[in-house]
């Protein structure tokens, strides 16, 4: 009788060290799981910052272009102009009535759509409600 309570206890306790090797195991890989992770996130994070650093200065880039070209429009301008060949103003003035009017005709097509867009109502969501509480009654 003593032997068997004896193997009793020696099978509970290896039960025991089982157990809280698995566990041992269990959170060391879930330790493991979250540091790649971590890992994972800061190359996607640095790749990202590396992305919108570049994208910035393709944007300076293009904005200078855009200068450069609106300058050469200008002189484009004055070049075909029917004007006296010292008064170079006007070839300006020209593109920047051009630009004044475009940026005019950009503002007002997007007053039309933030009008038309605000206040976003899920007006769907509304009608089915109203729906809903008609059948209600």
């Amino acid at each position: 009788m003593a032997e068997s309570e004896t193997d009793e206890r020696a099978g509970a306790a290896g039960i025991a060290e089982a157990v809280a090797e698995i566990s041992e195991r269990a959170s060391l890989l879930i330790r493991e799981e979250i540091e790649l992770a971590k890992a994972e996130v800061g190359v996607k994070l640095g790749r990202l910052l590396r992305g919108a650093g570049i994208g910035a200065a393709a944007a300076i880039f293009a904005i200078f272009g855009l200068v450069v070209l609106v300058e050469g429009l200008a002189w484009l301008a004055w070049y075909l102009l029917p004007v006296d060949g010292s008064k170079i103003f006007w070839g300006f003035f020209l593109v920047a009535g051009a630009l004044f009017v475009l940026g005019a005709l950009a503002g007002w097509i997007a007053a039309r759509l933030l009008k038309a867009g605000s206040p976003p109502t899920p007006q769907m969501a509304i009608d089915e409600a109203r729906r809903t509480k008609e059948e209600l009654r």
